[in-house]
């Protein structure tokens, strides 16, 4: 029997099963990326050490959702790219449309600060996998729009 430490990671499930919500509603399914030396995108599209990707149907070609790893070939100014990411690089999951999904924690082994911040704290719209506590203050709604808030499932 497998105790908490040996079992295996829920993200790559937790993945797969955003990514499906998203393309069950018509929504455009992204993944928010941890850029390091084990991922393989175009590196001119990296902001900050992250880079977003458009993982939906019509954007990707061969699309694998593994549990190691997300590989596809997608296409970037015109010119298609045979992109790799491993699972555990994934900051978040969400559909373009509404922002409802999902943010990860990444492993401490980051070098950036930055991006150790980052990963700790939920974006807007996202829940985090790894957070104890529900935020004292709900989030506020934009004053402009319709825009559904994300409850928290713990």
């Amino acid at each position: 029997m497998l105790d908490s430490l040996d079992a295996p990671s829920t993200r790559p499930y937790l993945i797969r099963a955003l990514y499906e919500w998203c393309t069950d509603n018509g929504f455009t399914p992204f993944i928010a990326v941890q850029v390091n030396e084990s991922v393989r995108v175009p590196m001119e599209f990296v902001k900050d050490g992250e880079i977003v990707l458009n993982v939906s149907f019509d954007a990707t070609s061969a699309l694998k959702l593994g549990n190691e790893y997300i590989e596809f070939k997608g296409r970037f100014g015109g010119v298609a790219r045979d992109i790799l990411v491993p699972v555990d690089q994934v900051l978040a999951i969400y559909a373009r449309e509404n922002g409802q999904g999902m943010a990860f924690s990444i492993a401490p082994k980051s070098n950036s600060a930055h991006l150790e911040e980052a990963s700790k704290s939920p974006q807007k719209g996202l829940a985090s996998v790894s957070d104890a506590e529900p935020d004292p203050v709900p989030p506020k709604t934009p004053a402009t729009g319709t825009r559904p808030a994300l409850t928290r499932i713990k």
